[in-house]
């Protein structure tokens, strides 16, 4: 039998890798708890979220739960886009490139599970106008792809380096730990060495 806390653990690490919303039944079954438990275990995760002004929310939809982006931080994103004028972006366009640029390196599934809906098309349409490139892929269950941020977005919006990125409170909780850098710097892999691999 697992903690409270520990079960919300679980299911705050669950949410973030599933990539859409987790439902109650499943994260259930893993957890081995009644539906009924932990469902009000998600409920106070909102709660808590809320209470504390985060950046990311928890939103319940048809008995299952997932991660989104706070609506009101919206404006930040318009801030952060701004110098990008020659093609006008999307609001989703915006939203995903901001989650890239400070997560970096970052998996379309983590991308869609901080959203709390698929990302698939926008990151397409961003790397399309040069704003974000394909890295390499995680060593993760099904090798998924790695997206980061090009040259072209420092240059598009005036930054030296992706350490001049503003300081806004509601997107430092994007950032990765220096465990998490770590961890990802060992699972970065020679995209287009792996890409030869495969045609040979």
């Amino acid at each position: 039998m697992y903690s409270r806390k520990t079960m919300k653990s679980a299911l705050e690490t669950m949410m973030f890798m599933w990539g859409e919303p987790l439902e109650v039944k499943d994260a259930a079954a893993v957890l081995d708890e009644e539906k009924s438990v932990v469902r009000e275990l998600f409920r106070e995760l909102q709660t808590e979220y809320e209470q504390e002004g985060r950046g990311i929310r928890i939103r319940e939809a048809d008995d299952a739960f997932g991660y989104v982006t706070h609506i009101e931080n919206d404006i930040f994103v318009r801030k952060l886009c701004t110098p990008v004028r020659v093609k006008r972006l999307s609001q989703a366009a915006l939203e995903v490139l901001a989650i890239i640029a400070y997560r970096q390196p970052v998996t379309r599934s983590e991308i869609d599970s901080i959203r709390g809906i698929k990302s698939e098309r926008v990151i397409d349409g961003l790397i399309d106008k040069g704003l974000v490139e394909i890295s390499g892929r995680s060593e993760g269950i099904g090798r998924p792809l790695i997206y980061v941020t090009t040259r072209e977005f420092l240059k598009k919006f005036g930054f030296a380096s992706l350490k001049d990125l503003p300081e806004v409170p509601e997107y430092e909780e994007l950032r990765r730990t220096p465990e998490e850098e770590a961890g990802y710097g060992q699972m970065m892999i020679d995209f287009e060495g792996q890409e030869e691999s495969n045609e040979n």
